[in-house]
């Protein structure tokens, strides 16, 4: 299963699929049927990729797309509106009952009601750093943090330069012409 590119973002329903990004933001493409893109801003959006999350577990975390193999396996889902606790105690055994909420259950089992018919889904993760789309971002944003890392350097460089140069300051006079 790769969920490499699959986003959740907060505030907004439904999974998003990482498209580019630019200086606003990350651009993202819907994954429902009206593919709408959207532009998250990256200083007040939060982004979850779904290959990232992980369930608390008793002993060990366990992988959205763990869960989401044996939802496969299982077949079918059940109702969102109905008692999710024992479907969940089967498609992720050791899961920590007291920490995985009802709302997570509910939002694990909509993500996957909404992945399962896409070709995504049947795919084996890449062992390549990510999609051409992901590279791109990721050099970018490396190269983008040099440039600024230099010319900050180039700029406070620059600073100290023309504190040098520039004449030194008067010395004030504390004393008035008139007298005291």
């Amino acid at each position: 299963m790769n969920l490499r590119g699959i986003v959740a973002v907060s505030g907004r329903p439904g999974l998003f699929k990482l498209v580019g990004q630019n200086k606003v933001g990350y651009i993202l493409e819907g994954l429902d049927a009206q593919k709408t893109k959207v532009v998250a801003n990256i200083t007040n959006t939060k982004l979850a990729s779904l290959e990232d999350i992980t369930v608390y577990g008793e002993e060990d975390e366990i992988k959205l797309a763990d869960i989401f193999a044996k939802i496969s396996e299982k077949g079918s889902t059940p109702d969102v509106k109905s008692d999710l606790r024992p479907f969940f105690l089967e498609v992720a055994p050791g899961h920590d009952q007291e920490k995985v909420y009802a709302s997570d259950m509910k939002k694990i089992v909509t993500w996957y009601n909404l992945l399962k018919d896409l070709p995504l889904f049947t795919e084996d993760t890449p062992e390549t750093p990510g999609s051409p789309a992901e590279v791109k971002l990721a050099e970018e944003k490396v190269a983008a943090d040099k440039k600024t890392k230099s010319t900050a350097t180039k700029s406070a460089g620059s600073a100290k330069a023309t504190t040098k140069t520039s004449a030194p300051a008067k010395k004030a006079s504390m004393t008035s012409k008139k007298g005291v």
